[in-house]
């Protein structure tokens, strides 16, 4: 690979779309204080959604379009058991990714949105759910693709996502104070570590509730409808 011509426009396009993606994405919720105050928490919802949704999207289609350009580095598509590793992957990754879902009126704006501070199901396994969730599913699809944009892709999410470890903490910070000082001593960024250590206790019946019942429906209905996923994007010319 010493003449590059493994990489292809797709792996900056999407370099691009990451970094564009995390600015929008990150720099919106920084800016969640000040937006609330001006045009109301409803308001800065929507505005939040209307900007990063089509980004999401759009990273999502472009991902699926290009996930075998440039370099093949490894194909594992055909040893035993890999299909079942990378679906059982995928499914542990949507159970840390989507807590943050559990609001579903907020997220809607129907109720007003709020910055919740939780030290329950999930959280008490990890204060990062999501950003464990995307390296999950970020080792999972980059073992099963092995191109080099894959690599490209997955590395930019992870790097995004351990930013957002920081930045969310100096956000949760800066809003509860000493409660949160609190919550940060008593969990972990890495998961388990503070059950491990002593400074928490996994609660198995927090998880028995209809949210992750609703993970569950969803991972299950993500597994038939991914197939057209992948055709309907495959026939976009990006």
């Amino acid at each position: 690979m010493t003449d590059f011509t493994w990489l292809t426009p797709s792996h900056w396009i999407m370099v691009g779309l990451l970094v564009g993606f995390a600015i929008a994405h990150s720099g919106l919720a920084s800016l969640r204080p000040k937006g609330e105050k001006l045009i109301g928490a409803r308001a800065y919802r929507i505005l939040f959604a209307l900007v990063s949704l089509p980004l999401a999207v759009t990273l999502i289609i472009y991902f699926i379009i290009h996930r075998y350009d440039g370099a093949q580095l490894w194909n594992l598509q055909g040893v035993t058991g890999m299909p079942a590793l990378v679906w059982w992957l995928s499914a542990i990754s949507f159970v840390f990714l989507y807590p943050a879902t559990f609001n579903l009126l907020e997220i809607a704006a129907i109720q007003k949105p709020q910055v919740h501070l939780y030290e329950t199901g999930i959280v008490r396994i990890t204060r990062h759910p999501q950003m464990v969730g995307q390296v999950i599913w970020c080792v999972a699809h980059t073992l099963w693709l092995g191109t080099t944009f894959t690599l490209v892709t997955s590395a930019g999410l992870i790097a995004h996502h351990l930013f957002a470890v920081w930045h969310g903490d100096r956000r949760w910070g800066a809003r509860y104070g000493e409660a949160f000082a609190a919550v940060k001593a008593r969990t972990s960024v890495i998961p388990f570590w503070a059950i491990l250590q002593g400074r928490q206790t996994l609660k198995l019946q927090e998880f028995l509730t209809p949210a992750y019942v609703g993970i569950a429906a969803f991972v299950l209905g993500f597994w038939w409808v991914h197939p057209y996923m992948v055709s309907a994007a495959q026939r976009l010319n990006w």
